[in-house]
């Protein structure tokens, strides 16, 4: 599926609002009650926040759980005000935030028991990778490949995220891949 260009400004609007409320009020705020149609469809998204090129913010969700207008507006205000690894957005920092948003396509199961098979099949620029175990479970965007583009390190580094030493491996790891329909406000 391809986000024509309205929807995208749309869906660029509706982040900003979201996180305007979320300044405002100090939580999540209702979703306004109108989106265009072409919004509804459940897709999984990630709204990423960058003050200049430094992140400040990341969170989105693999699988689809709402429509897209609403995940976003969801992921907008979670990214400014309740990614664990920053402070709360601040009136003062919200003027030079820079949103960028990632639709993800639905997740594709890999069918490989080895780490060499997993790092054989990736397609570096292209797949993001989820990596889970138990109740641990950690994904890396494609866009992340612009910083670690070696396919070894970027296993590595995702196991890192998931809470395993770099070295660790088990065949019980599921794995899926996906890719995204990524878009900021630099480039609507």
């Amino acid at each position: 599926m391809t986000i024509a260009p309205a929807d995208r400004s749309e869906l660029l609007r509706l982040a900003r609002e979201s996180i305007e409320a979320g300044l405002q009020r100090g939580r999540l705020a209702p979703l306004p009650a109108t989106f265009p149609p072409t919004l509804s469809a459940e897709r999984a998204t990630f709204v990423t926040l960058r003050v200049e090129s430094t992140l400040r913010g990341c969170c989105g969700s693999i699988e689809p759980r709402f429509a897209l207008a609403e995940d976003v507006w969801r992921n907008a205000w979670a990214s400014a005000f309740a990614d664990p690894r920053f402070p709360a957005l601040t009136p003062h920092e919200y003027s030079g935030v820079r949103l960028h948003i990632s639709v993800l396509t639905p997740l594709v199961r890999l069918p490989v028991t080895r780490e060499e098979e997993l790092i054989a099949s990736l397609r570096a620029g292209i797949d993001g990778i989820v990596l889970q175990l138990g109740a641990s479970r950690a994904t890396f965007l494609p866009a992340v490949w612009e910083t670690i583009p070696d396919p070894r390190d970027f296993v590595s580094h995702l196991k890192v995220k998931a809470g395993w030493p770099r070295t660790f491996w088990s065949p019980q790891i599921r794995i899926w891949r996906y890719e995204t329909e990524s878009f900021g406000e630099d480039e609507t």
